[in-house]
């Protein structure tokens, strides 16, 4: 009799490992979701790329940054004044198309976003403050001590800025703005509060002379 209970034992626990280990390879399978994985409902669907030599005033060829080349019709982006920075040929693109990327329905210049951007203090107006977005996502203040200016991404067709306060909790705070404007001397972007109206910083050497950096630049569609 005790053999026969010791049996039934050995069999109840050898059932519940084989359980146990299955719900254990079951967690394992299911991939690991930090918010930006292709398994992710929310995923970014921003296609990011380059703006190829076949670019006209109303189609984008895009190369994309996984190797496919992508012909988007231009036509609803432009009606809706979702073209941003122009298109130059060899510039990095950030795009947002339909399902089947065949039409785009709004369109980044990255590098145009590159560079320096400043505007009057608004406290009294007697110098310029702004932003530096540089290469590689990185953020930079200009005359301001108490906004550290950390980051800067394009997300979902918005403009993500990551911020420190100096003399606060210096907790990263993260904000999100609307394109309103990019245009080689303008940028401008708003949230649900305040609307930002910046000019880019000519460098110290072209001060007082006449620099038009639209001419500058070849094959330039706005």
């Amino acid at each position: 009799m005790n053999m026969m209970k010791k049996l039934s034992f050995l069999c109840v626990l050898s059932a519940l490992m084989v359980l146990l280990g299955s719900c254990g390879n079951k967690s394992i399978n299911v991939p690991f979701d930090n918010g930006d994985s292709a398994y992710s409902a929310k995923a970014d669907p921003t296609l990011f790329g380059v703006c190829g030599v076949e670019t006209s005033m109303n189609t984008l060829q895009l190369i994309t940054d996984t190797g496919d080349t992508l012909q988007l019709d231009l036509t609803s982006a432009r009606e809706n004044g979702q073209v941003f920075g122009g298109l130059q040929v060899g510039d990095r693109m950030a795009v947002l198309a339909n399902d089947d990327h065949t039409v785009a329905t709004m369109v980044v210049n990255q590098v145009a976003l590159l560079g320096n951007w400043v505007m009057p203090n608004p406290i009294d107006g007697s110098d310029e403050v702004g932003i530096v977005l540089k290469e590689g996502g990185i953020a930079e203040s200009i005359e301001q001590n108490s906004v550290i200016y950390k980051t800067w991404k394009l997300t979902r067709g918005k403009l993500e800025i990551v911020l420190v306060r100096e003399g606060g909790t210096e907790e990263e705070e993260v904000y999100l703005y609307d394109l309103i404007k990019l245009s080689p001397d303008s940028l401008i972007f708003k949230d649900a509060d305040d609307t930002f109206e910046y000019t880019r910083q000519k460098p110290k050497e072209t001060y007082g002379m006449d620099v038009d950096l639209e001419d500058a630049q070849s094959e330039f569609f706005m």
